[in-house]
This record gives C-alpha cells, sequence and structure tokens, in this order.
C-alpha cells in the first residue's frame, strides 16, 4: 500500500477575487514544489456560475512527516509576502474546505 498523503483543497472563490487568489495560491505551490518529499500537485478550477469559481488544489507527499517542514516553508512564505491567509480569505469572501487524504483501504 502507498504511504503517500494527498493535501486536497477545495475554494470557492467569487470572481472578483480569482486573480488576487490565484496569484497567492502560485507562490504557495511553487514554495510546496521545493520541498523535500513533494511528488506532484494540481491546481484545478471551473466555472460555478452566479460569478464564483471552484477551485481545488492537490498535492502528493511521500507521507506525513515532510508534510510539517512544508507547512513551515508555507508559512515563512506568507511572512516574506506580508501575506495573512485568513484577513485574505476574509477580505475576499472565500470559502474553504482543507484536509489531508490516504487511499483508502
Amino acid at each position: 500500500m502507498r504511504s503517500s498523503v494527498y493535501r486536497l483543497d477545495r475554494f470557492v472563490v467569487p470572481a472578483s477575487a480569482r486573480d488576487e487568489f490565484l496569484k497567492n495560491i502560485n507562490r504557495v505551490h511553487s514554495v510546496l514544489r521545493e520541498q523535500r518529499g513533494f511528488i506532484w500537485d494540481a491546481i484545478l478550477e471551473n466555472d460555478a456560475g452566479s460569478d464564483e469559481f471552484n477551485i481545488v488544489t492537490i498535492a502528493e507527499w511521500e507521507n506525513a512527516e515532510v508534510m510539517e517542514p512544508a507547512k513551515a516553508a508555507v508559512m515563512a512564505s506568507h511572512r516574506q509576502a506580508n501575506c495573512d491567509p485568513q484577513e485574505l480569505f476574509r477580505r475576499l469572501d472565500i470559502r474553504m474546505e482543507l484536509g489531508n487524504y490516504r487511499y483508502a483501504a
């Protein structure tokens, strides 16, 4: 059985916030791609209608242990970019579901 862990995040993003949100997501994923244990990622979207986009991000990691240093690297990137993610989500009115997943038995 594979020991990979998948980070899957889903965001509902107003159309007016899409460009700013994607700029930040791309910055974060650039950091993730440089981390030990990173395997692959994807940033996906669909037009949800009513001036909203569903954006899903997926990142595969070798195991759960390599995710903590990656999280610290992302937090450092936020500080360097002077970005507070919670404030960004509030200001842009972004709804989200975040989670880590493994293969089901």
